[in-house]
């Protein structure tokens, strides 16, 4: 089958060998599925990954055990736990030992014309969504998972640091929820996208005169930069005994200076996937708007352009699309 696949540096073929489902999973024919801020380093060597990455996705069911699957399209959760294990067993599938993550971690993922996931984890796609909004499910998902972890009040000063893929989405749902989130980013294409939306943003570049008239700190920093030197920037802005939620996943290793943690009391919280019945929920009834997000699409045999794409400065969502349906 047609694939985008990395073995140490990224490359399409059409020979990439079918997957195989075993009992209990489906193999879904991939409709779309979008380029996030991981893939792009896993193409730098993240989590030690050969194969095909991808994770956002929409396909079709091509073949299962439980019928009422098969023809349905579907948006599936990335992390495949064994089951069994205490944590599996909890309902903590996404912290499994034993896990395979689709398209980084032990299983293949979505760059290609059919993917393999268990049936479990598939989530069937309204017909009011379409294959490009339903790409947003899984991010999306990941949005709303810190409001899973953290209680925000109307009244809290909250910072978000970062205005990528993510970060749009993020903005979004803490000013749906009645928060008044002031987002900080170095993109001014990507933060007139937010100020057209009512939300406060700021250009990075004006972070002297944020600081001017301290004190100026924040209830909660959201750091979703995807940069080293995000967690230290968020330890800046977060006030004492506040909270700072962590989205930033990168390939290389990065110095941490824990004492701030320390003296100033703060509260830490990695965050990662999230749930994919509430995001379905909000996209179907439009509380956010993801269409502006969107870039541009490729076919699945344009992937490494693609991937080009959506590494330049300012890129809005990459979407590569299987025109073979």
């Amino acid at each position: 089958m047609k694939a985008i696949y990395y073995d140490g540096a990224l490359a399409f073929t059409k020979e990439y060998a079918m997957p195989k489902r075993k009992a209990g999973e489906a193999l879904v024919r991939v409709l779309a599925a979008g380029i996030c801020r991981t893939d792009l380093e896993i193409a730098k060597g993240y989590m030690d990954f050969r194969g095909i990455s991808g994770h956002e996705f929409v396909g079709v069911v091509e073949q299962c055990d439980e019928k009422k699957w098969v023809g349905r399209r579907v948006v599936g959760a990335i992390n495949c736990g064994c089951g069994k294990c205490a944590y599996c067993l909890r309902g903590m599938e996404r912290h499994c030992p034993d896990r395979s993550v689709l398209g980084i971690s032990g299983r293949d993922g979505a760059f290609a014309e059919n993917l393999v996931l268990p049936e479990q984890n598939l989530h069937r796609v309204p017909d009011a969504l379409s294959d490009e909004e339903a790409i947003f499910v899984e991010p999306l998902a990941a949005a709303l998972e810190i409001l899973e972890q953290v209680s925000i009040r109307p009244t809290d000063r909250v910072l978000l640091l970062g205005d990528g893929k993510l970060g749009l989405l993020i903005a979004q749902v803490l000013h749906r929820i009645g928060c008044d989130p002031e987002v900080v980013g170095k993109h001014r294409k990507n933060l007139s996208i937010l100020s057209k939306k009512g939300i406060r943003t700021r250009p990075a570049e004006d972070e002297t005169e944020m600081r001017e008239g301290q004190p100026l700190r924040y209830d909660l920093v959201v750091e979703a930069t995807g940069s080293p030197e995000g967690f230290e920037q968020a330890c800046g802005w977060v006030r004492p005994r506040g909270t700072v939620v962590l989205k930033t996943t990168l390939a290389g290793a990065s110095e941490i200076d824990l004492t701030p943690l320390v003296v100033d009391e703060i509260t830490v919280i990695g965050s990662r996937c999230g749930p994919f019945a509430p995001a379905i929920r909000w996209l179907e009834e439009r509380a956010i708007d993801v269409r502006s997000l969107i870039g541009r699409t490729f076919p699945l045999e344009e992937g490494l352009a693609a991937f080009e794409e959506a590494s330049k400065r300012e890129a809005l969502k990459v979407i590569i699309m299987n025109n073979e349906q």
